[in-house]
């Protein structure tokens, strides 16, 4: 036992200067936490932190996999921004390892675990050392065959960690095609083994359109627009629903942000196209554009089948109601999530997408760090209150619809920017988009 910890200890100081000696450690935390008034709990939560991350240096998996959990829940639970000052790469690596060599549920939990370290850190120089140390390790192992939370996990930590450490477009663009070639037809070196199942499916998408938030659309081209949209389309007659609900997300963000008649008029590049090349593919464009508007419109009055849960075909609805707003009228949703005495606004799919996918990674943490996490505030421009959390350490959520009313308060207050979007979006939308409620 003596020899394991001086060879962890060994390597933890090879990976983090700032590391010291457990027992100096340990004393010191207390002594801190004694001065500060947090004796007692707030060390012993420490001290459980420390040591699972010892554990992580086990060799029996079962080990490991409880260490990760018990990291998981502390950084979800509490912001552990001194934790991640003092051990940052030591964490950081032995959770690539855990992904390398261990079990499926272990590179789960260590994908997570990444995730949650790379939104704590937010962004910097730590956060680009994750998304470097992370993305070949990743990309590696989904080459392998593995079962589908191993996947999802793995597409959602990338996704996470390239949102936040992903300071070039080139990175966000290299991210995504990863995510893309793991479940697209065409064959990539990330393509899986036999057919991806549904949650595959839903967790790449899901993590791709985060991802298209903040990608930059003048550098992608009309041939990548019409390979989503076909793709995502697709998906739209699938039967499973969260399959649907993804792609519907991921088109919301597509429409939002895709200038589309910026291709009609262009000059001959360096591809060879010629103009009459692009017309014809704006032609085709508008063409799937038309089929997608006719699929929203079924799905978004969809009667429910059999065995069908309510509350999922009650999401369903509402998002393809939505959309359907959004593409004749140019309307986003405008959205309110309440917290304690603080509410947080969405006005646009893009912002709404980035908020779903951020409150299923976070799970219940997501009240917590939304209160207290500075990088997240930036993100939604949000500024709370400082109140307390309730006194199960949890915050209550409320997430309401707000109408569309251009009188409301909400949307005199937000819309300056909306505004001009619908009015562009009107422009160039409802002159093609028509068509297809015209040919049904």
């Amino acid at each position: 036992m003596g020899k394991r910890n001086s060879a962890r200890k060994n390597s933890a100081a090879m990976l983090d200067s700032d590391d010291t000696d457990s027992v100096s450690s340990a004393s010191s935390i207390r002594s801190d936490f004694m001065l500060g008034g947090y004796a007692g709990e707030e060390v012993e939560k420490d001290t459980l932190l420390d040591e699972s991350l010892d554990d992580l240096f086990e060799k029996r998996g079962s080990t490991r996999e409880k260490a990760l959990v018990t990291i998981i829940e502390a950084f979800s639970t509490n912001m552990q921004h001194e934790f991640v000052e003092k051990k940052f790469a030591t964490l950081l690596h032995q959770c690539l390892n855990s992904i390398k060599r261990g079990s499926g549920k272990e590179a789960s939990l260590a994908s997570h675990a990444i995730g949650l370290l790379a939104l704590t850190t937010g962004p910097g120089n730590n956060a680009q050392e994750i998304l470097k140390e992370s993305l070949p390790v990743i990309s590696q192992a989904l080459r392998s065959r593995c079962e589908s939370s191993k996947v999802a996990s793995l597409l959602e930590c990338l996704a996470v960690v390239t949102f936040i450490g992903g300071e070039d477009p080139e990175e966000t663009e290299r991210a995504m095609q990863t995510m893309w070639q793991v479940v697209h037809p065409k064959l990539g070196t990330n393509a899986l083994p036999g057919k991806p199942s549904p949650p595959i499916i839903t967790a790449m998408v899901s993590s791709w359109a985060f991802l298209l938030t903040t990608a930059d659309s003048r550098s992608l081209t009309l041939k990548d627009w019409q390979e989503s949209i076909i793709y995502l389309s697709s998906l739209l007659d699938k039967d499973d629903r969260s399959v649907r609900i993804a792609a519907g997300e991921a088109l919301a963000v597509i429409f939002e942000i895709g200038n589309f008649d910026r291709y009609t008029g262009e000059a001959n590049d360096s591809t060879g196209s010629t103009d009459k090349d692009k017309r014809d593919g704006y032609v085709h464009l508008r063409g799937l554009i038309s089929k997608v508007i006719n699929q929203v419109r079924t799905l978004a009055s969809e009667a429910g089948g059999k065995g069908s849960a309510k509350k999922d075909l009650n999401n369903q609805r509402n998002l393809f109601r939505d959309l359907l707003d959004f593409l004749e009228d140019g309307y986003a949703p405008e959205t309110s999530t309440k917290m304690g005495g603080d509410s947080l606004y969405t006005s646009s799919w893009s912002e709404l997408i980035r908020l779903n996918f951020l409150k299923h990674f976070l799970r219940g943490g997501f009240g917590k760090h939304m209160l207290e996490n500075d990088f997240l505030h930036d993100v939604f421009g949000f500024t709370p209150k400082k109140t307390a959390l309730s006194s199960d350490g949890q915050n209550k959520l409320n997430d309401k619809r707000l109408y569309k009313s251009p009188n409301s308060a909400l949307a005199k207050a937000r819309t300056q920017f909306m505004n001009k979007q619908r009015a562009m979006l009107q422009e160039r939308m409802t002159s093609h988009f028509s068509v297809g409620a015209e040919e049904e």
